[in-house]
């Protein structure tokens, strides 16, 4: 073989090799664009208000939502905050979210591994019972909190991960409320 055949081999294969990896770092751009845009989608719903919401960050994880310039809330998962609960399956991931007034916004639960989960925590009754939630409710399952039956582990483990988490965030970014005078 020639030299030059030589040089246009190593050339070649130099080539399909950037090839493969341009292709490679495309796809990853694509997938984390679109993770993020899901993410984005999950936060909107929410913080409706929202026009913004700031990078992940903190202790514990959190992302703030604001409109304009005044801060809306926090949103975090509940997998994210220690100490972590599990239920059958496992974590049980569910993203919150807490208004700066100690409301609960909303919920989305995410990902889990549990038996039971598209009948108790998945159906968007489930979520639609902690919208408006005050942190300082009591979370008992079967009292406050509507219970599933056959899904007993499944209930209890997502309902305090939820009071746990919200009261975690609360403790650490917002004021309480001064006491009343009577």
């Amino acid at each position: 073989m020639s030299r030059k055949a030589n040089v246009s081999l190593i050339i070649c294969v130099r080539m399909k090799r950037l090839a493969i990896v341009l292709s490679l770092l495309a796809a990853t751009v694509a997938l984390t664009a679109g993770a993020q845009n899901q993410t984005d989608a999950r936060l909107k719903r929410l913080f409706p208000a929202a026009t913004t919401f700031s990078p992940k960050g903190g202790d514990p994880p959190h992302v703030k939502a604001y409109n304009g310039d005044t801060l809306l809330g926090y949103a975090f998962w509940t997998t994210e905050i220690l100490p972590l609960e599990r239920g059958y399956g496992g974590p049980i991931a569910i993203l919150i979210g807490l208004d700066i007034n100690g409301k609960m916004t909303g919920l989305y639960v995410g990902e889990h591994h549990e038996p039971y989960g598209d009948f108790s925590i998945e159906p968007p009754a489930f979520a639609a019972q902690f919208k408006g939630k005050d942190v300082r409710d009591p979370f008992k399952l079967g009292e406050d909190v509507d219970a599933v039956s056959r899904a007993t582990i499944t209930m209890s483990s997502a309902v305090r991960a939820i009071r746990n988490s919200v009261r975690r965030v609360a403790r650490t970014f917002l004021t309480p409320p001064a006491p009343s005078t009577k």
